[in-house]
């Protein structure tokens, strides 16, 4: 589990990098939905690992709340990159 949420982490940057790299909004764009995709999994595997006694709730409830600020800040370059062909 441990390995699967490192892996989510560590796909957020690295598809925003990868997407940047891109020639237009509109990949740079598919990109940002993919990294914020992974941030949901992040989300879903740290409740998961909650639920099974594998993670407290201080540290999900933390880790859910970063992965929720990031989610916005994403969502906002969406919408930039989206208006801005």
């Amino acid at each position: 589990m441990k390995d699967q949420i490192r892996r989510a982490a560590v796909s957020v940057p690295s598809n925003i990098a990868e997407g940047d790299e891109r020639d237009t909004n509109k990949e740079s764009v598919r990109f940002l939905h993919i990294a914020k995709g992974s941030l949901a999994e992040v989300i879903t595997q740290t409740i998961i690992a909650h639920e099974i006694g594998y993670l407290n709730e201080a540290d999900r409830n933390q880790i859910e709340q970063e992965c929720e600020a990031l989610g916005k800040m994403l969502g906002s370059l969406i919408k930039s990159r989206s208006t801005h062909p």
